[in-house]
Formats: C-alpha cells, sequence, structure tokens
C-alpha cells in the first residue's frame, strides 16, 4: 500500500512509519532523511539542497519533490510506500499528485494523526536525536539503554534546538496555517483516514495496522 502520514510536530509519524516499514518492508521516505543523505553523498540535488540549507533558506518545493520522485522510482518503493510528514503543503501535494501519475502510482490513504497540543509539548520536549545516525528516542517513551547513548551506534544523543517549547509554538503555528488545510485537500480526494495521535507507541502501531489490514 501507498500510505501518507500527516499531523502536527509530535504526533508520533516518524516512529509509526519506521515500525510499520519494519515489518511490512514498505519504503519508508522522509524528507528530512532524504535531504540528508543527498547531500551528504554530494549527488546533484544534494548540491543544489545544501546551497539552501547552508544559507538558512528553506528547501524549494520542487528540488523537494525532485528528491522524493527519484526515491519512488527505486524497486522496493513499488512493494508500497510510506510518506512521513510530506507533503506539508497544499501546493506540495499537488506537485506530489502529478508526480505519481507520471511515475503511474496512487495513494492508497492519507492518515491524519489528530494530537492534542499538550501532548506535542510534552513528547517534543522529551525527544532526543543522533548526532551521529539521526536514530529517535524519547527519555520516557523511547529511551535509549543508556541514557544519553544510541543504541545502534554509540553516538551522542541531543535535543534539537526546534524542540525547545517557544520553537514548537512557532512550529504548530506554521503548521496550523500551512498543513493543516491538506485534511481537507485529502478529505475531497477521498482518502483521508483519522486517527489519534495521543495514544502511546504500541498502542498507536496496533490502531495503525488495523487501519491497513496489517497483522499486529
Amino acid at each position: 500500500m501507498n500510505v501518507v502520514l500527516l499531523g502536527p510536530p509530535g504526533a508520533g509519524k516518524g516512529t509509526q512509519a519506521e515500525r510499520l516499514c519494519r515489518v511490512t518492508h514498505w519504503a519508508h521516505i522522509s524528507t528530512g532523511d532524504l535531504l540528508r543523505d543527498a547531500v551528504a553523498r554530494k549527488t546533484a540535488l544534494g548540491l543544489k539542497a545544501a546551497e539552501f540549507m547552508n544559507s538558512g533558506r528553506l528547501v524549494p518545493d520542487d528540488l523537494v519533490v525532485s528528491l522524493v520522485a527519484e526515491r519512488l522510482r527505486k524497486d522496493d518503493a513499488g512493494k508500497g510506500f510510506v510518506l512521513d510528514g510530506f507533503p506539508r503543503t497544499v501546493v506540495q501535494a499537488e506537485m506530489l499528485e502529478k508526480t505519481l501519475d507520471e511515475l503511474m502510482l496512487k495513494l492508497d490513504s492519507a492518515f491524519y494523526f489528530a494530537t492534542d497540543r499538550e501532548v506535542v509539548l510534552k513528547r517534543l520536549g522529551g525527544r532526543r536525536i543522533c548526532r551521529k545516525c539521526a536514530a529517535n528516542y524519547h527519555v520516557t517513551n523511547i529511551p535509549p539503554r543508556v541514557e544519553g547513548v544510541c543504541d545502534r551506534c554509540a553516538g551522542e544523543l541531543y535535543q534539537r534546538d526546534d524542540d525547545q517549547p517557544a520553537t514548537v509554538s512557532r512550529r504548530l503555528e506554521v503548521y496550523e496555517k500551512e498543513t493543516a488545510p491538506l485534511i481537507r485537500f485529502y478529505r475531497e480526494r477521498g482518502l483521508l483516514k483519522e486517527m489519534s495521535g495521543n495514544l502511546e507507541v504500541t498502542e498507536g502501531q496496533n490502531a495503525l495496522r488495523a487501519a491497513l489490514g496489517v497483522p499486529a
């Protein structure tokens, strides 16, 4: 199946996508990961993206969509994919729709994780990221075996600047303005499914798998 996960920062999209893809072997597609990988490998798209990222500017929509299209052309994406946190705007959604048509692919569902503001603030405040491999942890929900150390690569865990309370509030404002209209966009296309983003990780995963018909 081909799925989009929508919701505010801290809704758990990345964690749920990773767990779902581990079981189904669908391609987990995160634009953040794609950008970091392209920049690290110094691909043509990565070099273009780096110019914007290094100067603190947003990477243009057409460049992000080109990265996604490049990833969707890989064989594993043909067996199913989960788009994690992309598209972020209606413009991106329209560009994605056109790209999928060109690749003769289609979306099956767009899951909206409805999440309370208090839950978002608590989750993001406790989130920690590995400096080496970018693995995600949470001080209470997904703690590492050793505090401050990544289970996968032994890298240092840190709190991102955009997970600070004041920054999170601004991110939520941007989400409401730019990303929330996607709910209407996918509802109008008959693709929207809504589930609670307030659930704990295992509960949320079970709910997502049940909605997709994937054995828990």
